[in-house]
């Protein structure tokens, strides 16, 4: 599966710090305008890894965000590591 490019790193640690779960509107603030058959592949990769690991979602209709970012690739450590970056170099 490919994995669109995040639309920028205050984004995506404001959806990550701040849903437990997301669903749709919160995909595509982080990932920018996606189609919806994107959409409903990232969301069912997430959703089988959530199957697996026994982690159930509140909601049809989103995933949890600690395993959609960790199947998506997105590392919270390392972003929150590039904020800083960007915040000492006056970027």
């Amino acid at each position: 599966m490919n994995i669109p490019q995040i639309t920028n790193i205050n984004t995506a640690l404001s959806v990550y710090y701040n849903h437990v779960e997301i669903g749709n509107k919160e995909i595509r603030t982080l990932f920018g305008d996606r189609s919806s058959a994107t959409i409903a592949q990232l969301k069912k990769a997430a959703k089988t890894e959530m199957g697996k690991q026994g982690i159930y979602s509140y909601s049809a209709f989103k995933v949890n965000t600690a395993i959609a970012f960790q199947v998506w690739g997105l590392d919270v450590n390392d972003l929150e590591k590039r904020k800083q970056k960007i915040a000492a170099l006056n970027l």
